[in-house]
């Protein structure tokens, strides 16, 4: 009967203790959170670069959850409650996120610091008829350019140091570090694809007009910016004529996109299906530059 009493005692101990470490924990981390400055961003790219300058100086939510496509997004009222009390809010734009004008008329937070991440940098404009007459003019897929992820990134560090001033150098020092990374890449590269006599490459759809910008190349796409339906048999047509007459070894797919087509394309001419990383979402618990530089070998390789 003693060791029965013993024993039970000995569980509600237990028990009592567990409990009083889980509570600890929950609040340590409820202290550390509201420590750090509460950014919200649009989607995974704008992730990446936020965490690669603020690291553990912030804390992020991403609005449109991993293997969502952006362009389809509308925010809900849990969206909007939470930039209610973020100090930051980073977005793409160049007409990404087409929900955002009116998202921010919404938000009740007079002092949200609001980053477009792609001020000052120059948009490429598309020509596709479809989308001019929708008014989307602007390629937005900035952040798959090197260059433009260094530009979006230190719009991002700008609005940091606005928040908290005191951690200017580190921002600085973390923004510096990412921008050597991106530079290694863009030298390392640029020596590759100048030795290449081809310079064209396929993709899914026309997501790498900064990244071909970057080194000269040339982008075809088998669906336009934006991924809305499938081509026309005359452009299919066009397309696989191309291919065979180029000879290309990879026609590349994306992930947030059906590769039907792509596939369909790289049959035909003898190509192998080859998928590239748009980012939008995280990807194989890759990093950006993780997932850049294999953009960058695969495209490369193809062009041997």
């Amino acid at each position: 009967m003693i060791k029965k009493i013993s024993m039970l005692l000995l569980i509600l101990t237990m028990i009592i203790t567990l409990s009083a470490c889980k509570d600890n924990n929950t609040a340590a981390a409820g202290v550390n959170q509201k420590s750090k400055i509460k950014v919200v961003v649009s989607f995974n790219a704008m992730r990446e670069f936020t965490e690669a300058v603020g690291k553990d100086k912030v804390y992020i939510e991403t609005m449109i959850p991993d293997g969502t496509e952006p362009h389809d997004f509308e925010p809900k009222a849990k969206d909007l409650r939470s930039l209610s009390d973020s100090k930051i809010f980073v977005y793409n734009g160049f007409g990404m996120e087409t929900w955002i004008d009116k998202t921010l008329k919404a938000v009740d937070n007079k002092n949200l610091i609001v980053v477009d991440a792609s001020s000052g940098y120059t948009p490429i404009k598309d020509t596709d008829s479809e989308l001019v007459k929708n008014d989307n003019q602007e390629d937005p897929h900035l952040w798959l350019s090197l260059k433009g992820a260094e530009s979006e990134a230190a719009n991002i560090k700008n609005a940091l140091i606005k928040a908290d001033p005191a951690d200017k150098d580190y921002f600085e020092k973390n923004y510096s570090d990412f921008k050597a990374q991106l530079d290694e890449l863009l030298n390392e590269y640029d020596k590759k694809f100048q030795s290449c006599s081809n310079k064209e490459f396929i993709t899914g759809h026309a997501a790498f007009a900064y990244f071909a910008q970057d080194f000269g190349l040339k982008q075809n796409s088998v669906e336009d910016v934006f991924a809305d339906g499938e081509p026309s048999a005359k452009k299919l047509k066009e397309l696989t004529d191309y291919c065979k007459q180029k000879k290309f070894k990879s026609i590349f797919v994306e992930e947030m996109v059906s590769p039907k087509v792509s596939e369909t394309l790289a049959k035909e001419v003898g190509a192998k299906a080859v998928t590239i990383h748009t980012i939008e979402s995280k990807e194989k618990n890759k990093d950006y530059v993780q997932c850049m530089k294999e953009n960058l070998e695969e495209i490369c390789d193809s062009m041997k």
